[in-house]
């Protein structure tokens, strides 16, 4: 039985930007869940991978759209 690696990132965009970022999140393999939201951070999503690698990919992909200004990466247990 194969047990998936769930993280969760949390995003901060340029103002404005959340929305933009939103939906080319949904365009990477490997995020299940996002959402904008209010508060320190503008966006929510959940990852899941096959291992730490898989991730990684995602999470690096994540990082490189265009409005993202900051990431914190959470790794469930």
């Amino acid at each position: 039985m194969s047990t998936q690696v769930i993280s969760y990132v949390l995003l901060v965009t340029e103002v404005g930007k959340e929305y933009e970022v939103v939906q080319e999140l949904k365009k990477i393999k490997g995020v299940e869940e996002v959402k904008a939201v209010y508060g320190e951070f503008d966006i929510v999503s959940r990852i899941e991978g096959a291992d730490l690698k898989a991730l990684d990919e995602a999470v690096t992909k994540l990082r490189k759209i265009p409005g993202v200004i900051r990431t914190v990466t959470l790794i469930s247990s």
